[in-house]
């Protein structure tokens, strides 16, 4: 089954593209202080070289505003051309306004339209930073939260409900005025003469079901590029699985642009495991490739040895030392899928749906692994050195499986 994409306006942001063909890009943000220029690029790089495709940046004080120059400077001397955001939430009416060397160095900027002020101020605060997009011809993420929703307009729905024979639940309410305040703060930007091939929107809740309702609807009233992504989705496993349940569900249906998977790091953990989330979430339904893909099986009462766990542990490890190198050289080779499964029910079949697969031994069966190539039997390996055997083939199939792609993508780009 195919996913078709939802048509949207394609917004260039730096040297990439979100919305229209453009393939779903993954974020990410730092969370250094933005006033440490050399923390925040540094956090910056090891996003990009993770797969971060766009960075968001934290730009709250007039002191981080001033450092944003400095963390440009720094990411152009290693080597990093990755378009950053600046996240402005109450005063980035003032910030943009004056630090022009901000406004004009970072490639889009995040507005929150229910921190830009309350009454008149809302308004106000709101057009002058669209105004300092259009002046720098920046594209802006709309970015509502429920967390910190327009309390005006979340105020005079909840009034305007109350006054029917028959009002809605203070929920459904609240998830209409989410969707609502992303359609009507575009269509202001529209107004104040920001084009809408500089817009896109999000609107953001922590609740998996809300979430995929807030965008379904948002879809159905707007062909803006949509960011996807559960806001304080939590630690670990937790903010995992329900940020894979939700974005899944609208990804499939052909909803959202570009995503961010927003955990909270374990206490020493790389920020990057958000962009691996990401990635993992885009392969597995088939809409993008990142890197090759193992299949394992779980395991049972026939695979009492732990050999066909320590094998696939070991590939997964090979195969992302390798991922730089092969991006290089083998760049069709985030393609590859490897099989290691643990006895014979499963293992020679699994092993043949692979490009390259093992099947190990189960309890009570021969000691001796079969190596599947392509669907054919190609060779059968057994002893000591099986977990090494094995590693040389996949590296052999690599280099004589994609070599060929990369030479003609060579030659095409030399002719």
């Amino acid at each position: 089954m195919s996913r078709e994409k939802r048509k949207t306006i394609k917004v260039q942001v730096g040297n990439q593209f979100i919305g229209g063909d453009a393939p779903v890009l993954v974020q990410s943000m730092t969370n250094t202080p933005t006033e440490d220029p050399v923390a925040t690029a540094d956090q910056i790089k090891e996003l990009y070289d993770a797969g971060s495709e766009i960075v968001r940046i934290t730009v709250n004080t007039r002191e981080a505003a001033q450092q944003v120059p400095a963390i440009v400077s720094r990411l152009e001397k290693l080597g990093v051309d990755v378009p950053l955001v600046g996240d402005f939430h109450y005063n980035g009416h003032i910030l943009l306004s004056e630090f022009t060397d901000c406004a004009r160095l970072l490639a889009k900027y995040r507005i929150n339209p229910g921190n830009v002020g309350r009454g008149e101020k809302h308004d106000e605060n709101f057009k002058a930073m669209i105004d300092c997009a259009i002046k720098w011809n920046k594209p802006v993420r709309i970015g509502v939260n429920w967390g910190s929703l327009d309390q005006d307009l979340l105020k005079r729905m909840m009034d305007d409900n109350a006054a029917l024979a028959d009002p809605k639940e203070a929920h459904e309410v609240l998830i209409e005025a989410i969707v609502e305040s992303a359609v009507q703060s575009a269509a202001k930007a529209v107004e104040y003469g920001l084009s809408k091939d500089r817009i896109v929107l999000s609107a953001k809740v922590s609740e998996v079901p809300d979430l995929i309702e807030v965008y379904r609807r948002l879809a159905s009233r707007s062909n803006h590029a949509l960011h996807l992504g559960l806001t304080e989705a939590g630690m670990s496993m937790k903010g995992m699985v329900a940020s894979s349940a939700a974005l899944s569900v609208l990804l499939f249906e052909g909803i959202g642009d570009t995503i961010r998977v927003s955990l909270t790091p374990e206490p020493g953990e790389k920020r990057t495991q958000e962009v691996f989330v990401c990635q993992q979430i885009l392969q597995s339904l088939k809409i993008r490739a990142f890197k090759p893909q193992v299949t394992a099986c779980p395991g049972c009462g026939r695979t009492t040895s732990t050999v066909f766990q320590e094998l696939a542990k070991e590939i997964e490890e090979h195969l992302s030392t390798r991922r730089q190198q092969w991006q290089q050289l083998y760049p069709d080779a985030k393609d590859l899928k490897v099989a290691v499964m643990g006895c014979i029910v499963n293992g020679p079949g699994e092993s043949r749906h692979a490009d390259i697969g093992i099947s190990l031994p189960g309890t009570g069966e021969e000691p001796r692994a079969p190596v599947y190539i392509d669907g054919e039997h190609r060779t059968t390996l057994c002893g000591p050195n099986l977990a090494n055997d094995f590693i040389k083939l996949v590296d052999e199939y690599v280099q004589t499986s994609y070599s060929k792609t990369k030479l003609e993508t060579s030659t095409i780009k030399d002719g």
